[in-house]
């Protein structure tokens, strides 16, 4: 039996990628090279975005996962510096702002008696006549929650986030990402919230009191990560995006061309978390012409953040805010000084990151900056908190391919390259674009943990197409309460 150690390619430098890389290079006996695009900063869509010493993030990245396993790697890669911050977020919607998870007496009070007499017949109507075989998001949140709330709260920033009607999108984003509520629930859990835990259990939170965070950010935890995987011997080449990929004639081997033109030989395995579309869409020299055309048809949302500096007047204290109002472009406010006191470096200042769901090249990418930043002061004040005037600064921050799309096809589409990897032995898709799915950032790092679990096992015992990326347990599920909880799929049938 060879000797020969494994040498595995790594594509990008996000949760997932740094995970597998991290991993791997403990093991100590595995060769690692990770490519990531970015000429400066690791950690993908959770890396963390400085501008004159403000820290802010490409969303919010709560650190919280029922995954034992992923809490463990979080406080290894950062110990200490690792806060334990309170959760507020709340919806605006209609000059109201709403506690978010609902608090029933309150959407009761501020929706009015026949407004919310509304509501329950509607979701009394729905669960008698439901639409049957729901396909789209439309239709199972309508027979989930009623079409009046639907309405109300679900159509206008679901189509903001999207950019396509409610009735385009696949039921699958409902199910993934709100299964297991309805109105009736909600309203009960409102009205007897769980009791507390006690004794020994009693520092294991809800996300709905507390979570996780960085003390600068989530791209503190990848940062180090790098830093710790590089102590291992792991190569991290940033700046280096990988332009092609190619299986050797041993069937056995891949070879990389990188952007500068260089080739690299000899990988083993190689583990991609860059989108889709680019990793199969444009290989025409390796991957088949069906794997080709359903790569390309998937589609992503793109997604930029207007960053505004204030003097602090306390005027919120939400992590973050969903929009809800048709009148402003603006879909989520977060509000990084209660993400960590230590993201601002002035205590007399606030950070507000004011975000916009837009398709790269439309007219909201294209946009200046200076349009932007003004758009987004006057939108603030259109809410009511601040005034355009009162801005002291502005930045602004684009990230393409942010989201993938659920559409009507993008099912039929993934499986079409599910079923072609098997000519390609080696390749492993994880993470959120590498493997088209809304993955949350913990559920990206399990797909990196299982593909590495498979690479030293040197057969598939798990598949990371199993790991379960439904968003549920963020609203009420106990952090790290379980070995692996839903996030382990069972091992693969052979």
């Amino acid at each position: 039996m060879s000797n020969r150690r494994l040498s595995v390619a790594i594509i990008g430098a996000g949760p997932a990628g740094l995970t597998a890389a991290y991993l791997l290079g403990k093991v100590g006996s595995v060769d690692v090279q990770v490519f990531e695009a970015h000429p400066t900063l690791v950690g993908g869509i959770s890396r963390t975005e400085t501008y004159k010493g403000f820290h802010f993030d490409i969303g919010g990245h709560r650190f919280f996962s029922k995954s034992k396993e992923v809490e463990d790697f979080w406080t290894e890669i950062l110990g200490d510096e690792m806060l334990e911050r309170p959760r507020s977020s709340r919806i605006y919607f209609n000059q109201h702002f709403f506690a978010y998870p609902l608090a029933a007496g309150e959407a009761l009070r501020k929706l009015g008696i026949i407004e919310a007499a509304r509501c329950v017949l509607s979701y009394l109507q729905a669960k008698m006549l439901p639409v049957a075989n729901p396909k789209t998001f439309e239709d199972w949140v309508s027979n989930q929650f009623g079409k009046r709330l639907y309405q109300l709260f679900f159509k206008t920033y679901t189509e903001k986030v999207w950019g396509i009607p409610c009735s385009e999108i696949s039921a699958d984003w409902a199910a993934q990402r709100i299964q297991g509520l309805s109105l009736m629930a909600a309203i009960r859990n409102a009205l007897f919230p769980p009791k507390k835990k006690k004794g020994k259990d009693a520092v294991i939170k809800t996300l709905i009191d507390a979570f996780r965070y960085p003390k600068f950010g989530p791209g503190q935890m990848w940062t180090v990560c790098k830093q710790k995987a590089e102590a291992f011997g792991v190569s991290v080449h940033m700046n280096t995006g990988v332009q092609t990929m190619q299986l050797n004639a041993d069937q056995s081997s891949w070879s990389l061309l990188l952007n500068d033109g260089q080739k690299m030989d000899g990988f083993d395995y190689v583990i991609s978390t860059a989108a889709i579309k680019d990793v199969i869409g444009h290989h025409a020299s390796c991957f088949t012409q069906n794997m080709q055309q359903a790569a390309r048809a998937l589609q992503y949302r793109d997604f930029l953040t207007v960053v505004l500096i204030l003097k602090d007047q306390q005027r919120f204290t939400d992590n973050w805010i969903y929009i809800h109002d048709p009148a402003v472009k603006v879909g989520r406010i977060q509000h990084f000084k209660s993400w960590s006191p230590y993201m601002v470096p002035d205590a007399d200042k606030v950070c507000y990151g004011l975000e916009y769901f837009c398709f790269e090249g439309d007219g909201m990418w294209t946009a200046t900056d200076a349009d932007l930043c003004q758009m987004a002061a006057q939108e603030l004040e259109h809410i009511g908190l601040g005034k355009a005037s009162e801005v002291l600064d502005a930045y602004v921050v684009r990230q393409p391919k942010a989201y993938p799309v659920y559409n009507q096809d993008y099912l039929q589409q993934q499986q079409i390259i599910r079923d072609g990897l098997q000519a390609y032995p080696g390749l492993i898709l994880v993470g959120r674009n590498g493997m088209h799915k809304y993955n949350n950032q913990d559920h990206s790092m399990m797909t990196a943990m299982l593909a590495v679990k498979n690479i030293l096992a040197g057969e598939n015992l798990y598949d990371v197409w199993q790991v379960n990326q439904d968003a549920i347990y963020h609203e009420s599920g106990e952090r790290g309460a379980e070995e692996g909880g839903r996030l382990v799929p069972v091992a693969v049938q052979h």
